[in-house]
């Protein structure tokens, strides 16, 4: 469709398709292939061609989760079909069923991130994101401190530098690795922008350059115990050591309409915003009965809250892409984004 409303300020805009579902819609199935739709087209590419079709706002990059196992076939379609729709291409590395806390998992760990990376390199891939920390919902994990917590942090910088070293980083195309924090729950010790930041900090010291920045997400942030105040104060700390990444428009508790974010998203955009580091936004919008995050539901009840209020999901993330596209030009009408 014709856009009816242009992006003012210079920076990467795009979404992440959550709300398809990761069961059915990005998780592999049988033999590592991806869902598909009726029509013979993955899930991840259709969705994101009908977002292409009927935002006001256009999109210029699509973030999206690169599971250990995935069919080769299939993830070198799904790459080049995105990027034959103009579209930059940042994957999340996923890993799963292994703790990088703990070094008895490290060569499991170091084996899925590898994977993934090796993915990215070989198709010219500028940046990466992960949660590649903890271990998502590990039922044996608890809150690490002191000694134990400096611990987990000096093995995950063991566990990244050896990723990095065996999928042949050095000299190649990935500029940018993004940490993602969860909340707690989800993980039990990098809870917060500051818990991860020490983490950040030794592997960009060990590394000798800040190639590890910090995936400001505003749910995760909402939902951490920080405060708006504390988070921003955070975010420029961040910013002025060079390690602020991509940040995440997505609705504390809830995860769907970015209405229900109480305030979160439009606070810690501005503050970001403010640090004249802002390169790339994504909205990211989870669907409330995907089998996949049952989980998630039963940590948090709002979480499976229906915030539709009637619309498709696919019509919701492009209301969120909208919302967060005039926030985005008023930030620059302010001078606050340049334009």
């Amino acid at each position: 469709m014709a856009m009816e409303l242009p992006l003012k300020p210079n920076i990467e805009f795009g979404i992440v398709p959550t709300h398809i579902k990761f069961v059915g819609g990005l998780v592999p199935e049988n033999e590592g292939k991806f869902p598909r739709e009726a029509d013979g087209r993955l899930a991840m590419v259709a969705e994101v061609q009908r977002i292409l079709d009927q935002s006001p706002v256009a999109i210029t990059s699509v973030q999206l989760p690169f599971f250990f196992g995935a069919d080769s076939a299939d993830v070198e379609e799904l790459i080049s079909s995105l990027k034959s729709l103009s579209l930059n291409v940042h994957p999340i590395l996923m890993v799963g069923g292994a703790n990088p806390m703990n070094p008895a998992d490290e060569d499991a760990v170091v084996a899925q991130l590898v994977s993934g990376l090796t993915i990215a390199k070989n198709h010219g891939l500028r940046e990466v994101s992960s949660t590649s920390i903890e271990e998502w919902m590990n039922p044996n994990e608890s809150r690490r401190e002191g000694p134990d917590f400096q611990a987990a942090i000096d093995q995950n910088v063991k566990v990244h530098q050896r990723a990095i070293a065996e999928a042949g980083l050095d000299g190649s195309s990935i500029q940018t690795w993004n940490i993602e924090v969860l909340r707690p729950g989800e993980f039990k010790s990098f809870t917060d922008l500051g818990r991860v930041w020490q983490w950040v900090q030794a592997i960009n010291s060990a590394l000798g350059r800040k190639f590890f920045k910090i995936l400001i997400d505003a749910a995760h942030c909402g939902d951490s115990g920080l405060s708006i105040a504390e988070n921003q104060k955070l975010i420029a700390q961040i910013a002025a050591a060079g390690e602020l990444g991509v940040f995440h428009a997505s609705a504390k508790t809830t995860r769907g309409c970015l209405s229900t974010d109480d305030g979160w998203i439009s606070s810690l955009l501005a503050a970001y915003a403010a640090t004249g580091e802002l390169r790339s936004v994504f909205i990211e919008v989870f669907h409330h009965e995907d089998p996949a995050l049952a989980g998630l539901r039963d940590l948090d009840p709002g979480h499976g809250i229906d915030t539709r209020d009637g619309r498709s999901y696919t019509q919701t993330a492009i209301d969120g892409l909208v919302d967060v596209a005039h926030r985005l030009n008023n930030l620059a009408a302010r001078g606050i984004l340049k334009a």
